[in-house]
């Protein structure tokens, strides 16, 4: 446990920021699952909408630190391959 007052309010701020981190990564899951499940029921419309909702969301946490930049791209990327890939086949 933190000894000095400069410890424990480092300790405070870190615990608010892994929760922070914590609520942001998890909207990226939930995001990136939303469009996957969409692309397996086969709703090409709602996956592109929800591509567009996960792109932001990614994004936004690739500006705020939580994930690095080259790994919210590859993910965006991969979504919009899928996505792509998906919509070309129903055509």
């Amino acid at each position: 446990m933190a000894q000095h007052r400069s410890a424990e309010k480092r300790a405070r701020q870190a615990e608010k920021r892994r929760e922070r981190n914590r609520a942001v990564r998890s909207r990226v899951r939930g995001s990136t699952r939303a469009v996957r499940a969409a692309l397996e029921g086969g709703d090409i419309a709602t996956a592109q909408k929800q591509l567009h909702e996960a792109e932001k969301i990614i994004r936004r946490a690739a500006s705020k630190g939580v994930v690095k930049k080259t790994t919210a791209s590859r993910a965006v990327s991969r979504l919009a391959k899928a996505v792509h890939r998906a919509s070309s086949a129903g055509k």
